[in-house]
């Protein structure tokens, strides 16, 4: 497998998931760090355990659709995998050049997507995405949009809906704790506009009742709204937390009485997975999303679903949730259960598992 987002080391859990099959000998490709403009996120230790790693910094480090690695072929011709799973788009250099190392070496060969809109793009990328599509054994869809899409463009091998990576349901977990009067909104992304945070700022605004708003994640958008409570007197109302990090996420969300995801679908972008729904779900909170993209597919029955834009929508789940505490705890409980049922990391790597007998299987 090839995965810069492997640097990290709680998606590596799917790995050690994936490694506990039967027949499966795995090899991980990943970057010392990912460089992210002046900072690098280093690979994170981890435990690591059933599979081989192999740490080689990419060329173009850094630049998620340019980026390479030139020793790809003398891994792959080292290990000889009859699959190469290459963790990215069809339209990146790494994924076109891994689907030519895969040919050389007679390994089949899928590659993963989040593309839930269908874009057209330049050169060199247009080319890339093309010559992937007509060369991969299958595809790992992140969303069932994204599966259309690949539909849409004319591939017709096998494509399966699976989410990139799981949760893990040991770390991210119900903690005890009685609710507190204060009625906890919680915020968790990127500050930009697309995300729906001005929407979110319009349904608190107008709320009665003792609430309280907290933002976690960083953004241009973020001096403006600061500014928009300010002027609003909601400044004592709201806290803003930074970017937490991923080792404190689920205290962070523990705290939290409701999540809210209020993405809003712009033309080149729409809410492709919102993983942090699944880590409140697994913290046993309520969840309140938009109806953008993978959103309400990703809720289900476990949460409750507001068409995108809708300000007054939101702003009538949020005040019920207040006044209801038995009912957050009903919609914590039935969050869990879904992603016990269906993002845990041993579920992801089991579907996964499928898709690669599967390929084995098929002439």
């Amino acid at each position: 497998m090839v995965s810069k987002a492997c640097y990290v080391a709680g998606y590596r859990r799917k790995l050690e998931e994936l490694a506990s099959f039967p027949n499966v000998e795995l090899m991980l490709m990943v970057p010392p760090y990912w460089r992210f403009g002046k900072k690098k996120a280093p690979l994170e230790p981890s435990t690591d355990r059933g599979y081989q790693m192999v740490v080689e910094n990419p060329l173009f480090n850094g630049w998620h659709h340019l980026h390479l690695y030139p020793r790809l072929s003398h891994w792959v011709a080292t290990f000889r995998p009859q699959i190469l799973h290459v963790d990215e788009e069809p339209y990146d250099l790494v994924t076109y050049h891994a689907l030519r190392v895969a040919r050389r070496w007679r390994a089949k060969a899928l590659f993963f997507t989040w593309q839930n809109i269908r874009l057209g793009f330049p050169p060199p990328f247009s080319f890339l995405e093309r010559n992937v599509l007509a060369r991969a054994d299958a595809a790992i869809a992140g969303n069932q949009e994204a599966a259309r899409v690949l539909r849409e463009k004319g591939f017709l091998r096998p494509t399966f809906v699976i989410p990139q990576f799981g949760v893990d349901t040991a770390f991210f977990r119900p903690r005890d704790g009685e609710p507190g009067n204060t009625f906890r909104i919680g915020y968790v992304g990127r500050m930009v506009e697309e995300k729906g945070v001005f929407l979110l700022l319009e349904a608190v605004s107008e709320m009665g009742g003792p609430w309280e708003l907290h933002l976690a994640g960083d953004g241009p958008a973020l001096p403006r709204m600061v500014r928009w409570l300010s002027a609003k007197g909601l400044g004592d109302r709201f806290e803003w937390h930074g970017s937490v990090p991923s080792h404190q996420m689920p205290e962070f969300l523990s705290t939290l009485d409701v999540l809210v995801l209020p993405s809003l679908t712009r033309p080149r972008w729409k809410e492709q997975f919102g993983r942090v729904l699944v880590e409140a779900m697994a913290c046993a909170r309520p969840v309140v999303g938009s109806s953008s993209g993978e959103i309400p597919n990703v809720i289900g029955d476990a949460g409750l679903i507001f068409p995108e834009g809708n300000v007054e929508e939101l702003r009538a789940h949020l005040f019920r949730l207040m006044g209801d505490p038995s009912w957050r705890r009903k919609l914590g409980q039935q969050g869990r259960q879904r992603v016990e049922e269906r993002f845990t990391q041993r579920r992801v790597a089991e579907l996964t598992y499928d898709v690669y007998r599967h390929l084995l299987e098929a002439p």
